[in-house]
């Protein structure tokens, strides 16, 4: 945590927000900023353990003891400026982000994060409405960019659940560029939207719905065709993907795709087949509320307590990514996507608890323990990503038929594009 938040980086941002303590406390805001830190990793912990935590491996230094009011007001003290100055710092891709072709891949979609149902989080949050009564907590919605294989966050907005997804995404925009390649769903396939894309010299990949309308202004051979949306020119790219697993047939679905990507280099078979990197962003909310939260509500009772979170939990996972990809580049048979978040968030905490590394060693470890650990137990090259589609809760009428192989069996796609046909593995 230190080797990549370092205290200098700390006290220069408490100062340039303005937060730096008034006067001599037993948790001056530097402590409390890395207090925050490590919550997003001990997300089962109420703020007294995590301090526990913490200082468990440091009593020679006789650290002080806050109860949990002492914590609150340190952490209401220095407030939410601190650690979205933070978060903004280390977004980013990794120096050994995947490209493609030259661009820089990257994925922009939505996830919800439930929050206490105090009366200051319902007025902000609301709960989500449907047939079944809603949600049962207030959520959050967090809209992000993240950077495929490596899957580091480049840049997130979040608030209220009742503002849509396509109404957070153009404050992302600020993050894209000339050359970077932006991957999305259907619900950002919007024209204004597009533009706007566009306009940042960035290149786009989304997919759209099957009887959606263009005027055509020219034709490919492999029966793409060149039309118009809005002002931008775009390749319109019609396939039917069949997938067999386990020598069965799983799933055949149709799909259409817009690109910017014009030129002839770039094939209809190469676009439709890296489509399928939008998948990598899924993966990457998967780390943050499946495996860090392991799928708990926040703590904070109010909206500024659930921006300080949030932000603090951003901060940890893109430390984290960025410890990984460190490593993987010093291996070139490892592939970023390879290494193990699980495995990585296990050994961090141990080293947040052994207190190791928190004073600066004169010899520089390049691949430190997070990455040694990654290394030695990389996952799969290829994994089977196949579950059924039910709500897995206690309280749903929804369940499972039958069971699922699980195997690590090899898949097989078929594209099909206008009258041609083209296996992929």
């Amino acid at each position: 945590m230190t080797q990549i938040v370092p205290f200098e980086m700390v006290d220069d941002i408490l100062a340039t927000t303005g937060t730096v303590q008034a006067r001599i406390r037993d948790l001056p805001s530097r402590v409390v900023v890395y207090l925050l830190l490590a919550a997003g990793l001990f997300t089962e912990s109420g703020y007294q353990q995590v301090w526990a935590r913490l200082t468990s491996s440091i009593t020679v230094l006789n650290p002080a003891t806050p109860t949990s009011s002492a914590l609150a007001q340190a952490r209401r003290r220095i407030g939410v400026k601190p650690l979205a100055a933070l978060f903004a710092l280390l977004a980013g891709p990794a120096a050994g982000a995947q490209r493609w072709r030259g661009l820089l891949l990257c994925a922009i979609d939505g996830t919800t994060l439930s929050v206490p149902d105090s009366p200051a989080n319902l007025t902000t949050y609301g709960r989500q409405t449907g047939s079944h009564g809603g949600s049962g907590y207030p959520l959050l919605r967090l809209v992000a960019i993240v950077a495929c294989g490596s899957r580091t966050v480049l840049d997130a907005v979040f608030g209220p659940i009742g503002t849509a997804e396509i109404r957070y995404a153009p404050t992302l925009f600020r993050c894209l560029r000339s050359g970077m390649l932006l991957l999305a769903d259907r619900n950002f396939a919007v024209c204004d939207l597009v533009e706007q894309i566009h306009n940042t010299g960035a290149d786009l990949l989304i997919r759209c719905k099957t009887n959606r309308k263009f005027p055509t202004i020219g034709r490919y051979r492999d029966g793409s065709q060149l039309a118009l949306l809005g002002s931008v020119v775009v390749r319109v790219i019609d396939a039917e993907i069949t997938v067999h697993t386990a020598g069965k047939l799983h799933h055949t679905g149709q799909y259409r795709l817009i690109t910017t990507l014009t030129g002839h280099q770039f094939t209809a078979l190469d676009l439709i087949t890296l489509y399928h990197q939008r998948w990598e962003i899924e993966t990457a909310f998967l780390e943050m509320k499946s495996t860090t939260l392991e799928g708990r509500v926040l703590r904070a009772r109010t909206p500024t307590g659930i921006e300080q979170e949030v932000y603090a939990l951003l901060t940890t996972y893109q430390a984290l990514r960025l410890a990984m990809t460190s490593a993987t580049d010093h291996d070139p048979d490892i592939a970023p996507d390879r290494a193990s978040f699980t495995i990585a968030l296990a050994t961090a905490r141990d080293q947040v608890i052994q207190a190791a590394g928190v004073i600066a060693d004169t010899v520089i470890d390049l691949i430190g323990v997070i990455g040694r650990a990654i290394l030695t137990d990389p996952l799969p090259e290829r994994r089977i990503r196949t579950s059924p589609r039910v709500v897995k809760r206690a309280i749903s009428k929804h369940r499972a038929k039958g069971t699922i192989d699980r195997t690590n069996h090899k898949a097989t796609i078929t594209i099909t594009l206008g009258s041609t046909s083209s296996p992929a593995p």
